[in-house]
């Protein structure tokens, strides 16, 4: 690979880490505390890791679906925005949920998502 190659794949890869970083919403500082990288391979490789880990962290957060927004809520595996605000509509007109089976009243969420949600669902604090 020529100079010139090289130099248009690094741009690339540039180009490939700001948007990525872009779209998953990382904030870059002038004062952050974050490692640089001479190699664009291994700063793409060091943001995508980071953003596996705000993904893991975000799924095992224990959700009250009591409390939660529309925002935690569409955390969950299968629920999107209108299942979501179907549970605060649900929520607001018959109460809370006694129990984590219960949301399988809320039009749209049946026993195959309560089921894959059940261990980060709950009802009290």
């Amino acid at each position: 690979m020529n100079a010139q190659h090289k130099a248009s794949f690094t741009r690339m890869i540039m180009i490939a880490v700001f948007s990525l970083v872009s779209t998953v919403g990382i904030t870059i500082e002038a004062n952050a505390s974050e490692p640089c990288f001479n190699d664009p391979k291994r700063a793409y490789e060091y943001l995508i890791a980071k953003e596996q880990s705000v993904i893991q962290a975000r799924e095992q957060k224990l959700i009250n679906i009591n409390r939660a927004s529309e925002g935690e809520l569409v955390s969950l595996d299968g629920i999107g925005s209108s299942k979501a605000q179907a549970i605060i509509l649900y929520r607001d007109m018959f109460g809370g949920f006694r129990t984590v089976d219960e949301l399988e009243k809320v039009k749209g969420i049946g026993a195959k998502t309560v089921e894959k949600n059940q261990k980060r669902l709950s009802v009290v604090d």
